[in-house]
């Protein structure tokens, strides 16, 4: 309905109207009635709701109908006090359960009310309550669940998304439900107090009216007893619904269905019926009611076998051919072309690090690990594929990215790894290795040794932090190779949410997709932190005009985010660095040719060689001071010593006096000549 928002605000106000001003005897018939009818709708609809969030306006529409059929009680009562009646719906209803008997129909009035007030009501409402509960309980688990279901690729981003907002969802439901029940309970105990003050008040202005004591019990009653089963036997319809509701909860399907499914589907269930109701009729209980039940149960019983026996062997010829005709699909090679961003291959006794259900909390870690990489670098890591791989060694794992195996490592259970920081000072018997995620020296040590590591002050870690650490430095080593459009896109949208006129100037004016993203891996493969997203596309925008080279944005990038840069690769001052010769700058400008795909450097490679033997004599004299090794350039030059180093060690830190903000004190220890 075009306006249904508007005539449902108009009804709800008109159900407060009703409570003040007074309505004809014909409209209150009409609306009792209605009141009926949405009461059946009501309970057919949660008959037929397969999970409780199909039907997540319920506790909205009890707390309404409730409120309306209260309205209707308080117009009902001013009629019957003031006129003594009440409509001909009413009268009905009195007259049919009283059957002439005022006390016998009142009596079962009351039976009608004390069900639906301690039998239906109250249990609803604890059913809602327990289950409110265990649903807000149960948040955190299922939150992990989806997380561990994300990081093994068995759900996307989207999936995951969905299944979190139904989660809440569900939580929001049980905990509105919780409260909406407690309408109905105030509703069964206000039904009560009205139908008491309805009888004494009758009474006393029938008699003080001038009727008989009799005639006046006769006639309120018969006007009380009326009144109270048309709004009754609504609130009955009502709570039992709301019991419907919140007691289905692990269901697939409509009650109706699963009535059928889960009670008549064994027929061993029935022939023993059968036999117990045959026995009880021959025994002496009345022979022709149990008889009859007891054959009914036993055709029953025969049905269902004969039911069952042919889905039987139906079943088994449809699944093989469905197999078969599965498998000559095309469409199924398709799978096998997806290549995972990154994987996590282990041997089968490792295993139980991934597994929850024994304790392990590697999913856990993979979580923290994404967070970790968001905090840092300012990406988002794609999903880790967990694999079993009975071709490893049992202890063995490797990492590999876009299908191609980077790395390795293997752990020994029921051992540490313990590592010295340069500070430890003691010997300590285990087994000799390599830390796989640094390349230090380590020993494999048991349980007894571990405290005497840490007194001794040895870095000591368990084999899953050893597997999260290396995948960790992985990932941020190769996060360059894992940032593709699709994921610049995401970055891109999460800034355009609160910084829209940014993006809507650069893009697609100015930069295209595929610029932005060859700026940010520029960024990511020197280890910088793109989570200034911000930051690094106002860059662009002021200077994507002057230049659409990539690399030479990067550098004006590089430029603005000298904070940034500062604080992650200068730790102290002063900072000891390396400088480059003034000629040795001027020869790297003067070879710098410019082409259409880019600009490079041409030098002769023998003084490129004389360059790197000369800077790893300096980073050698650096690192033996215990200092990081950083070279300090001009800017222009500093992109491209960069690459000349590449050939050396992809590892250092190369910067230009525009990255290092002017309060550090800078010390040059040495410096690079031809």
């Amino acid at each position: 309905m075009k306006f249904g928002d508007i005539l449902v605000v108009l009804a709800i106000i008109s159900i407060v109207i009703i409570i003040i001003i007074p309505i004809p005897l014909g409209a209150l018939d009409v609306l009792l009635s209605f009141n009926i009818s949405l009461a059946l709708l009501i309970l057919i609809i949660a008959m037929y709701t397969e999970e409780a969030l199909q039907f997540s306006i319920f506790p909205s529409i009890l707390l309404i109908s409730t409120l309306f059929r209260l309205s209707l009680n308080i117009t009902t009562t001013r009629y019957i006090l003031s006129k003594g009646t009440a409509g001909s719906l009413i009268d009905t209803f009195g007259q049919f359960v009283m059957q002439g008997n005022a006390i016998v129909g009142f009596i079962v009035f009351l039976i009608i009310i004390i069900i639906q007030f301690m039998v239906i009501t109250k249990g609803s409402e604890r059913v809602a309550e327990v289950a409110a509960r265990f649903t807000l309980d149960a948040m955190p688990g299922k939150q992990m669940a989806i997380d561990a279901d994300l990081n093994a690729g068995l759900i996307d981003d989207r999936e995951a998304r969905e299944r979190r907002k139904k989660t809440q969802r569900e939580a929001d439901f049980y905990g509105a439900m919780d409260g909406a029940s407690k309408f109905v309970k105030g509703d069964a105990i206000a039904g009560i107090i009205i139908t008491i003050i309805n009888i004494i008040a009758g009474f006393i202005i029938g008699w003080a009216g001038g009727l008989e004591l009799g005639a006046s019990i006769s006639k309120y009653t018969l006007l009380t007893v009326g009144d109270g089963l048309v709004s009754q036997i609504p609130a009955l319809l009502i709570s039992t619904a709301t019991g419907i509701v919140v007691t289905r909860a692990a269901s697939e399907g409509n009650l109706g269905n699963d009535l059928i499914k889960q009670m008549f589907n064994q027929p061993k269930v029935m022939f023993i019926v059968s036999g117990v109701l045959f026995v009880l009729g021959v025994a002496g209980l009345p022979f022709f009611p149990f008889m009859t039940l007891s054959l009914g149960f036993l055709y029953l019983g025969f049905q269902l076998r004969k039911e069952l026996k042919k889905s039987q062997e139906m079943e088994v010829p449809d699944v093989v051919e469905e197999t078969a005709e599965e498998k000559r699909k095309p469409e199924n090679v398709l799978p096998l072309l997806n290549v995972d961003p990154i994987e996590l291959e282990f041997g089968y006794g490792i295993i139980p690090l991934a597994d929850a259900g024994q304790g392990g909390d590697l999913f856990d870690r993979l979580v923290m690990i994404r967070r970790q990489c968001a905090l840092e670098l300012g990406i988002i890591v794609p999903m880790i594929r967990l694999r079993d791989n009975i071709q490893l060694e049992p202890n063995q794992y490797i990492i590999k990215i876009k299908g191609i195996e980077i790395s390795a490592g293997e752990i020994v259970f029921d051992h540490y790894l313990a590592m010295n920081p340069g500070m430890a000072d003691g010997e300590l018997e285990g087994i000799d290795t390599i830390e796989p995620a640094f390349g230090l020296p380590a020993k494999w040590i048991n349980e007894q040794e571990r405290e005497k590591a840490e007194i001794f002050g040895y870095t000591v870690v368990d084999p899953p932090s050893i597997i999260s650490t290396h995948l960790t430095e992985i990932i941020k080593r190769h996060s360059h190779e894992l940032l593709g459009r699709q994921e610049v896109k995401k970055l891109i949208d999460n800034v355009k949410e609160n910084h829209s006129a940014l993006v809507e100037e650069l893009m697609p004016n100015q930069l295209g997709l595929g610029d932005i993203q060859k700026v940010l891996k520029n960024l990511l493969k020197e280890g910088v932190s793109i989570r200034n997203m911000v930051t690094i596309l106002e860059t662009l925008a002021d200077y994507s005009n002057a230049t659409r080279d990539t690399d030479m944005l990067t550098e004006y990038v590089r430029q603005a985010l000298s904070r940034v840069i500062t604080k992650q690769f200068i730790m102290g001052q002063p900072t000891k660095v390396i400088t480059l010769d003034q000629g040795l700058e001027q020869r790297i400008i003067d070879s710098i040719q410019q082409t259409e795909r880019g600009n490079f450097i041409s030098i002769d490679p023998d003084i490129v060689q004389r360059i790197l033997n000369n800077l790893s004599y300096q980073v050698q004299k650096l690192t033996s001071l215990g200092e990081q090794p950083i070279v300090i350039t001009a800017p222009i030059v500093r992109l491209y010593f960069k690459r000349l180093t590449e050939q050396l060690t992809s590892d250092l830190i190369v910067l230009s006096y525009n990255e290092v903000e002017p309060t550090v004190e800078i010390e040059s220890i040495g410096m690079v000549n031809i």
